[in-house]
């Protein structure tokens, strides 16, 4: 697949809870949210307001599905680790 990128997505939520990791797979093929969610959580720390609240990152490898609800307020960070080709 054409630019195909492995994510593993950690998010971090006031009070201290984790969230993941979470691997998820991208391309131009793949319908996910992983890079979604990291530039619209970077746009609501710029000011941005939150518009969207629900994304999907789906792991092609395991053939799953992650479903994130989350509220921007209640996160202090997002960690996207992405595995780059050779």
């Amino acid at each position: 697949m054409e630019g195909l990128t492995n994510h593993e997505i950690t998010v971090c939520l006031k009070g201290g809870a984790i969230l993941g990791p979470f691997k998820a797979t991208w391309s131009k093929e793949i319908v996910s949210d992983v890079r979604e969610l990291t530039k619209e959580y970077d746009a609501y720390l710029q000011g941005a307001e939150q518009k969207r609240f629900k994304y999907h990152l789906h792991d092609q490898e395991r053939r799953l599905s992650h479903t994130l609800i989350l509220k921007f307020d209640q996160i202090t960070a997002i960690y996207d680790r992405v595995e780059l080709a050779d």
